[in-house]
């Protein structure tokens, strides 16, 4: 009987396909830091100044890359200033496969400095990309087309345009798909959205850049829950870090704000939040800080360099 039961076994494992979970495609986070990046330019205050000697203790300019080791595809939303470091951080996790783009597909946010400028690497001066996929909105598509130096981008073939539309599922390959969502935001050049990434069992939500939660048709409480990690916009902690600017002129939502409004969401909910796109003068970018130590206490998180998340 024991025998008759062992082979039984035995066989129908054979008929289980062998996973490998280093295969898992996962999200990494390539920079935290808003569009500045940190140190910032003309920052002589004490947050800044001992990191221009030390750029190792600083932040790279918000990013995320989507990776999936089983197909050697790379995939990043946003193309920051800090491009170059993020690129080659990339490329030690997963490096570049032969007869793929130099990443598949830059899935762009906006057209503020800190979310596409980063592209000006990939023209003749410096790489000479051949046809990076690039995925933009109406607008943003509309901006790259018509203004130099992007236009030369598209003419030279550097990078391939592709069309996306709000809500819209946008395949990557098999296992692995994205969304991007209109948000409110200072729309000058574009319109703004964020991604939600679904992968074959976990799915993460981008959120860089907004302007306020209660100007938002969506309700960000619902959009958390819906998911395993979030990485949303956590540019400043309070009112008080600009003292010579109107916040009014560039409003987000503050962290303090963003606290309040999760602070009574299941502990599970609140443990995949990560603050994500902080200024140079936001504390929590900070470790021990006061800031940080109550962000942490809260049950959320300051979203960390290089940190994997695996869909």
């Amino acid at each position: 009987m024991q025998t008759s039961l062992l082979v039984q076994l035995l066989t129908f494992l054979t008929f289980i396909p062998f996973v490998n979970v280093n295969d898992d495609p996962y999200v990494v986070v390539l920079g935290i830091a808003q569009d500045g990046g940190y140190p910032h330019a003309g920052c002589n205050k004490e947050c800044c100044q001992e990191l221009f000697n030390d750029r190792k203790k600083g932040a790279l300019v918000s990013c995320l890359a989507i990776v999936d080791p089983q197909t050697n595809q790379r995939w990043i939303l946003d193309c920051t200033p800090d491009f170059p470091q993020q690129l080659a951080n990339l490329n030690r996790l997963e490096p570049h496969a032969k007869g793929h783009p130099l990443v598949d597909g830059i899935f762009l946010t906006h057209a503020h400095i800190g979310h596409y400028s980063g592209m000006i690497h990939l023209g003749r001066e410096v790489i000479g990309a051949r046809s990076v996929p690039v995925y933009t909105m109406p607008r943003m598509n509309k901006f790259l087309k018509t203004n130099g130096p992007w236009n030369q981008l598209v003419q030279l073939h550097n990078i391939e345009l592709k069309d996306m539309q709000a809500d819209s599922v946008i395949r990557l390959n098999d296992r692995l798909e994205i969304v991007p969502i209109l948000v409110p935001h200072r729309d000058e050049y574009s319109e703004t959205v964020g991604f939600r990434i679904n992968g074959p069992r976990k799915s993460v939500l981008f959120i860089p850049d907004i302007d306020k939660w209660s100007k938002w048709n969506l309700y960000i409480e619902a959009l958390v829950e819906e998911v395993e990690r979030s990485y949303i916009d956590g540019t400043f902690y309070s009112e008080t870090e600009l003292p010579n600017r109107s916040i009014e002129e560039i409003p987000h939502p503050l962290i303090e704000e963003s606290i309040q409004k999760f602070i009574k969401m299941p502990d599970k909910v609140r443990d995949s939040i990560h603050f994500i796109h902080l200024n140079h003068t936001n504390q929590a970018l900070r470790k021990g800080t006061e800031a940080r130590r109550y962000l942490n206490s809260s049950g959320m998180h300051v979203a960390k360099e290089l940190d994997i998340f695996k869909l």
